[in-house]
């Protein structure tokens, strides 16, 4: 299957403006593999557009991993948007970004006016653990 993309950000609804305007944001989503470190930040590789508002950010454990916390952010210090997930030791497993301290609301809200590289870093030892951690995001949502 072949894919397509569109510069965004993308509505859909019968009726676009007006009193009865029911047209929405499309949700998009980016995935990324993820490897545990020894609480060392590590990109990610996921860049979210300017003014896009995250949704959702969902951790899939495929190997378990030695305990630790993950922490995740905008920045190479990987706080901004949650930290103290416990990822536990145990493989097949989900785990949601929201269930993690949140650090700071405004950067779930808005990820601010440029592109922003999101990063992972897990507190604790061991290298073992490894995943997918998918991103949910409304694209130029622009509530900032």
């Amino acid at each position: 299957m072949g894919t397509t993309t569109f510069s965004g950000p993308i509505k859909a609804g019968s009726v676009r403006e007006g009193a009865s305007a029911n047209a929405g944001f499309v949700t998009m989503a980016q995935s990324a593999a993820w490897t545990q470190t020894a609480a060392t930040a590590a990109s990610t590789g996921m860049i979210i557009p300017a003014n896009s508002q995250i949704t959702s950010i969902t951790l899939y454990i495929t190997t378990a991993p030695a305990a630790a916390n993950m922490s995740m952010g905008t920045s190479s210090t990987s706080t901004e948007l949650f930290s103290a997930l416990a990822v536990g030791t145990a493989a097949d497993v989900i785990k949601l970004g929201t269930s993690g301290t949140i650090t700071d609301m405004d950067a779930w809200t808005d990820v601010g006016t440029s592109d922003v590289t999101l990063y992972v870093i897990s507190s604790g030892v061991g290298t073992s653990g490894r995943g997918i951690i998918t991103v949910e995001y409304i694209q130029n949502n622009n509530l900032a």
